[in-house]
């Protein structure tokens, strides 16, 4: 596991209370679903996670930006997350 994916997990498994794997973390980011549900690791990943971070764990786990971002925008209602902006 790089320190990449580390930091990422601990930030959103951590106070989610979950433990959730990185392609799991991954499947969630890329899952419309995940945004209906309004699924607080996946929230967590767009708001709490440093954005730096966010394009480097998108990178590693092969994520596409412009799906991401897609997916953050959903997120976004009333909130200004970064990678909404992105793509």
């Amino acid at each position: 596991m790089t320190l990449v994916t580390m930091a990422v997990l601990s930030t959103v498994n951590v106070p989610c209370g979950t433990a959730l794997s990185a392609e799991q973390l991954a499947a969630k980011i890329l899952d419309p679903e995940s945004a209906d549900s309004y699924d607080p690791s996946a929230f967590s990943f767009f708001s709490d996670v440093e954005e730096e971070l966010q394009h480097s764990f998108l990178s590693e786990m092969a994520i596409d930006l412009a799906a991401a971002s897609a997916l953050a925008k959903k997120y976004s209602s009333g909130y200004d997350l970064p990678l909404a902006q992105a793509a």
